[in-house]
């Protein structure tokens, strides 16, 4: 057995969850036929709250911590990119309640979570496994968001739990083009249309490998601009020229896609808790749980 085996089996796990993915995941693909006592809808608690027990059922974490956005559009990268995300719709309000209810739920169940209106999901993500390599803990970090595959270390884990798919840090170039530390360099190269990040003008997901293959990072590229026409790449000295205008803009969109590391977080190692009977049957008669639901959700709570 390698040291990496026995680390991996040894040491505790920390498993950090993306829920705004799956609740956006369940309010698009679950009729809108739930409703709360007032009428609004509740499609996405439902679809959450299912993806939820399955996974603690799955997993039987003793320490995980679930992460929500509240900082659409207040995050520390909208003061250095006003446009950053700009081209998303608001949230509707219907939408938004159900984001509430989806934290009372994790609440109740005993669950820590982290929301914070500077920073985003991803960087409670990202400064939580931080905090926890440094004690001793691997981590599973539940999303299919490439962005997060930063993060991963030696012994962690990404988990893609639609698909049921897990990678490690080594899976990550197979999957990505790039290795792990890279990511963010590469998205700065490429951009990212969902979060409204331009990357540099000519610049793809090919070039963008083959750049960072080369050089290794955004830092060594840019250093080493004079190169790049040399290379045996389609288009390199136009890729040069646009490297050196945009040098700056690069540097930007670099800040944007690298998830922070230092977040504030609650105190403690984020242990699963004994959930709180009360509000959990309260939040299920408020939304209307069905009796199969409301039966393993006092089985969680209890765990």
């Amino acid at each position: 057995m390698t040291d990496a085996m026995t680390t991996t089996q040894t040491a505790p796990t920390l498993h950090l969850v993306d829920a705004s993915l799956y609740v956006f995941r369940a309010w698009h693909s679950i009729p809108d036929e739930f409703h709360d006592a007032d009428g609004w809808p509740t499609n996405a608690v439902h679809g959450f709250a299912r993806f939820l027990l399955e996974l603690l059922e799955r997993e039987r974490p003793q320490h995980i911590a679930v992460a929500f956005d509240e900082a659409l559009d207040s995050c520390f990268r909208n003061t250095l990119y006003p446009a950053y995300k700009a081209n998303r719709d608001p949230a509707p309000p219907e939408l938004k309640r159900q984001f509430a209810w989806c934290k009372a739920l994790c609440q109740a169940l005993g669950l820590a979570t982290l929301a914070h209106g500077d920073y985003e999901a991803d960087d409670l993500i990202g400064s939580a496994a931080h905090r926890a390599r440094g004690a001793g803990f691997r981590n599973v970090i539940v999303s299919a968001d490439k962005d997060l595959s930063q993060l991963l270390h030696q012994h962690d884990e990404q988990y893609d739990y639609a698909k049921r798919e897990r990678w490690s840090a080594d899976g990550v170039k197979a999957r990505h083009g790039v290795h792990a530390h890279q990511i963010a360099d590469y998205l700065a190269l490429t951009g990212d249309a969902v979060d409204n990040i331009p990357g540099v003008t000519g610049i793809g997901p090919k070039s963008a490998a083959v750049l960072l293959a080369h050089f290794g990072s955004l830092d060594a590229l840019l250093a080493r601009i004079d190169e790049v026409p040399y290379l045996r790449l389609r288009g390199a000295a136009t890729l040069a020229t646009r490297l050196r205008e945009q040098r700056d803009a690069a540097l930007l969109w670099r800040q944007l896609t690298t998830i922070a590391l230092d977040a504030p977080l609650p105190e403690g190692d984020f242990r699963r808790a004994t959930g709180d009977a009360d509000e959990l049957a309260a939040l299920a008669e408020w939304v209307k749980f069905g009796p199969m639901t409301r039966k393993r959700l006092a089985g969680a709570a209890g765990s």
